[in-house]
């Protein structure tokens, strides 16, 4: 039997139900339904309930020697697969230590200095700036950070509520005064647009879970709007109808990779370089690392020690031999 079309919504329908089910991250899903996807096509369109173990392994195997992907990838693509005979297909592939997985390599956070960090904010300006100096001056991820809803800031004790983190924490982070000021009036020009909204018949934001049934006003409640909105609405039937969602992270991704090459840093800098510079300088600066590891949001302080491997080296670890002739 082959599959008449490998986006056939029953199927696929049915994987995006079950990691819904089971309140899974949209970026889980959207993985998990590419690789499926491509695993199927791979098969000739085949129906995996036709296939099994065999299958499976050949189609890693497939993804590591001939298009050479990373380890992380092919064990994403090995854990979508799994999800989809576990929770879909409900099929019991037989041994699964038979199947191939990838060993991650143990690789060294990049991280910026004071310097290159102070030589790229210098390069951004309004909302991307706001953003950058959030993710380097409290730690944030950057979904996190643009996730931030008006009630998670509290300027007057000055920290961040960040909710439904990794692993579906909330934690408290720190607001860097220099990042309060401008944020206080980024706040107030995303009152001004709601407002705008609410007279044009659309003010809505997405609400996390159910609460959009259990408190039917929130999503136009000011306190809900989050502090870094999109420029346009939003009108994905996902979110029933127009909504304004947050900014995209593109946009930020985009403007850091820009400053960076043209502070002249031949660093791979991302978004996410700057969680690992404020971890480290947090460090540097002789901070307990319980207390680096509760403001970063790690289930476990050995995911903390990576930056302590940042640490010992260089000039801040040990001196060259070379130096000592």
């Amino acid at each position: 039997m082959v599959m008449s079309d490998p986006q056939s919504p029953r199927l696929l329908d049915m994987v995006r139900h079950a990691i819904r089910a089971r309140h899974l991250s949209p970026r889980t899903e959207e993985a998990y339904v590419h690789w499926i996807r491509r695993f199927i096509v791979h098969h000739g369109k085949r129906h995996p309930r036709e296939m099994g173990a065999a299958e499976v392994t050949q189609f890693l195997t497939d993804l590591a020697v001939r298009r050479h992907v990373s380890s992380s990838t092919s064990n994403q693509a090995l854990s979508a697969v799994l999800f989809l005979y576990r929770h879909v297909v409900v099929k019991d592939l037989g041994r699964l230590a038979d199947l191939p997985r990838g060993r991650p390599p143990e690789r060294v956070p990049v991280v910026l200095t004071r310097d290159e960090v102070r030589r790229v904010l210098a390069r951004l300006s309004g909302v991307v700036w706001q953003v950058t100096a959030l993710l380097y001056g409290a730690g944030l991820r950057i979904t996190e950070c643009l996730e931030l809803r008006v009630k998670d800031v509290d300027f007057d004790r000055r920290q961040i509520t960040v909710r439904r983190g990794k692993g579906r924490k909330d934690r408290r982070a720190v607001l860097p005064a220099l990042v309060a000021a401008t944020l206080l009036e980024q706040i107030e020009a995303t009152r001004r647009r709601h407002v705008a909204d609410l007279a044009a018949g659309f003010g809505a934001a997405v609400l996390p879970g159910a609460l959009d049934r259990k408190y039917p006003n929130a999503s136009r409640d000011w306190r809900w709007q989050f502090v870094f909105p999109a420029a346009r609405l939003c009108r994905d039937p996902r979110w029933g109808g127009p909504t304004r969602y947050h900014l995209h992270e593109s946009v930020i991704q985009r403007a850091i990779a820009s400053a960076a090459r043209d502070c002249g840093i031949v660093k791979r800098v991302s978004c996410h370089t700057f969680r690992h510079s404020f971890a480290t300088h947090l460090l540097e600066d002789g901070h307990d690392i319980r207390t680096v590891q509760e403001l970063l949001g790690h289930a476990d302080v050995s995911t903390t020690m990576i930056y302590t491997h940042v640490l010992e080296r260089g000039v801040l670890g040990v001196t060259s031999p070379v130096d000592k002739l």
